[in-house]
Parts: structure tokens; sequence; C-alpha cells
């Protein structure tokens, strides 16, 4: 039987690295993840997680280690976000060509400067072109059960990439809920045994060379690197499947089911639509059930796996309705919207009619995004059916004092 406990996200979080054995994990604390970081101590100390805890002087170091352990066969964790994200930049963006399938938790948090340490998407949406599958969680149930399950996605043989598993900081990651804890027995026959470098086998027995250098006079050539530029494009095309394959095997086991890229709610008749990324979902769903009793023909669009980009599951979604509205937790600078706004002007696109969309940005340096946010939000798209779609992005936290 599950253990029902209460916690926050992090601990969610915690709880899921539990249950999925890693050989060894590496964390740096740092606000909001920090906590994170301090369960996983306690877990090792404690004996509840048996996995080496390295002691490491930064993120640099941290995300470094957990390479040299995933090339020797080890099953590795960390997280990190903000700026310890961005000092682990380098071996970051290192970590997808190297094929290794490590997962991180981001605990999403925005931008610095002005001096902020409040929850936000601003770090994830940074590097979300770095080849690292992502994946946004709604509630700390989902935390929990999605690091499980990218364990599976990223050790999978057709993928092998790592995963971030994001969720928001503040919200999620201090926000205290309901959250059943699976057996460990059955999340071991979920995930199966550990192979997790059967595609590099080092071995100090049979000496390889890991990340040759290539271009130029040395190495093979820029042949080699667009060998590894394909194949990893390869790879995360080949997670679409495996996302889904292995979401649907978790719902059969253990009865908890999430949309695997992109989830539908209340848009079978709808006319418009909200689109939405991690936890703003639960109060958008509210302000959704609400107007709909209120007879407005709204739905939700929810986007659980960003990268790879789910575009047919969106454009599926996109297709039924006749406006959207697209609200974002981080700026696009160089578009002036959000970058899931700017991403979903793409799938647009490819619809054979031009259909309204409307940016809204909101939720910046931990904002709330509360239920009367989302009426307003689905008033303003609801006008834009009749034509009245304003310029620019709609900043949604703004002008706070006129809300009820």
């Amino acid at each position: 039987m599950p253990t029902v406990i209460v916690c926050d996200g992090n601990e969610a979080a915690a709880w899921g690295v539990v249950r999925s054995r890693p050989d060894m994990v590496a964390v740096y604390p740092i606000t909001p993840q920090s906590s994170l970081a301090e369960y996983i101590s306690q877990f090792v100390a404690d004996g509840i997680l048996d996995a080496d805890l390295m002691d490491v002087e930064g993120e640099h170091s941290v995300l470094s280690v957990l390479q040299g352990a995933c090339l020797a066969g080890a099953r590795t964790y960390t997280a990190s976000c903000g700026q310890g994200l961005a000092f682990m930049f380098e071996p970051y963006f290192r970590t997808p060509p190297l094929r290794l399938p490590i997962v991180m938790s981001l605990v999403t948090r925005d931008g610095i400067s002005p001096q902020c340490v409040w929850g936000g998407q601003q770090d994830a949406m940074t590097v979300r072109e770095v080849g690292w599958i992502q994946m946004y969680c709604e509630t700390n149930q989902e935390i929990l059960d999605s690091i499980i399950m990218a364990y599976k996605i990223a050790e999978d043989h057709e993928v092998m990439l790592p995963v971030n598993v994001c969720h928001d900081g503040n919200y999620l990651s201090y926000g205290v809920e309901r959250v059943e804890v699976p057996d460990a027995e059955d999340v071991d026959a979920f995930l199966g045994e550990k192979n997790v470098n059967w595609h590099v086998a080092l071995d100090p027995e049979r000496p390889m060379a890991v990340d040759p250098l290539t271009g130029g006079a040395l190495g093979e050539g820029p042949g080699l690197f667009v060998r590894y530029r394909k194949g990893t494009c390869r790879g995360m095309q080949n997670a679409i499947e495996t996302i889904t394959r292995v979401h649907e095997e978790w719902a059969q086991r253990f009865g908890r089911r999430y949309a695997p890229l992109v989830e539908e709610y209340r848009l079978e008749d709808a006319d418009f639509a909200v689109v939405t990324i991690g936890g703003m979902t639960g109060a958008a769903k509210e302000a959704v059930d609400a107007a709909r009793a209120e007879g407005e023909k709204v739905g939700l669009i929810k986007i659980k796996t960003f990268r790879p980009y789910p575009k047919e599951a969106l454009l599926h979604a996109v297709s039924r309705v006749k406006a959207v509205g697209v609200v974002d937790r981080s700026v696009s600078f160089g578009w002036n919207s959000g970058p899931v706004f700017q991403e979903l002007q793409g799938t647009l696109y490819q619809l054979p009619q031009r259909i309204p969309a409307l940016s809204f940005i909101g939720g910046l340096a931990g904002a709330d995004l509360t239920i009367p946010h989302f009426r307003r939000i689905i008033d303003t798209i609801g006008r834009a059916l009749s034509g009245e779609v304003p310029e620019g992005p709609i900043w949604v936290n703004e002008s706070d004092a006129d809300l009820a």
C-alpha cells in the first residue's frame, strides 16, 4: 500500500528521488530549491536513501561529478534553479550531446536584477534549447510521480537524454498538499533494472575517449559534430512516444493519470481557450469552471511537456477553438511576449484558418496568479472573438490594485 503524507513540493520531489534509487546525488542549495537539498541530505543521513551524496563547492562541480558518475553507470540526480543553473551552464549544455540520462529538478525562479529570489519560470525557459527534456508539474503529487517517470524516460534506449522536472518556486516548492508515496517494490518493478551506461560503457579495462574534439584540423571534423547534433535531435523526437508510453504505464500501474504532453480541459465545445504551464493551472481551471457556470464556452490547454515541443498535440488542441490566450510566467525579451506564446505562434501558423492569439505575462518575481486574474484573462480572450485584440503583451499583475 502507498504511504500518505502531507508535504511541500520540494519534499515530494525528494520522495520521488528516494523511490527512484539513484546511486549518486549532488545538490548545492539555492532558493527556492534549498529545502529540497536539505530533504535529500536528511534522507541519506537517516538511511532512507542509499546513495552517495557528493559535497562539492558549487553548481558547476555538481553536474560535472554527476557526468562522470553517469558515464561510469550510476543513476544520478540533482536539482537547481536561477543563479545556480547559470553557474552550472557549461556542464549543463554538455550533458545532452553526451546522451547522459541525468534527472534534475528545476525549482523555477525568476531572473536576477532587479534582485529577486522568488518564483517564476525565466530560468527554465532561458535554457529550453540546450537539449534537456522539460516537463512542468501542476501539483505536488505530479512532482513526485514525474521524478520517477523521468528516469524511465531518460534511460530509454531510444532517448538517452537528461530530463528536467520543473516545478514552480514558492507556490509548489513551499505549498503543502496531500501526497501518496508509492511502495518501493512497485516503483522498482515500474523502472526495471538499471542500465545507464550501455551506450558508453566507461571501463578502466577498456579505455575510450569521451567528448572528442571535433572540427578544424583535429578530430574527425564537422561530420562527427553533425552526427552528435542529429543524434540528440533524434533522441528528443523519440522522447515524444516514450513520454506518452511511460505516462500510460504509470496510469495502469498506479492509477494516477496525467496528460503526457498536453491536457485538454473542458475543450469539447469551447469557443476559446487559455493556455497554461506549471502550477498556475489549478487556479486557471477554477476560473474556467466559474466562467462555464455563467455560460461562457471557455476551455483550457495545459502544457505538461515543453521539450520536446509537443507540436501535434498542441495543433490538435488549438484547432478546436477560435481564439487562444497564452499565460507565461517568463519573458521573451526579443519578441516582447512570453516564450510559450512565441512558440505557439508557429503551431497556429499551421492551422488552415488564422485565429486571434493573445500574450499574457504574469506571476513574475513570485507574484500570485489567482482565480480573479484568470477571470479577467478569460474575459479578455472572449472579447477577441469579436475582433478586440490588444497589441503587445498584457502584463497581468501590473494592475493588481484594481482586483476586487
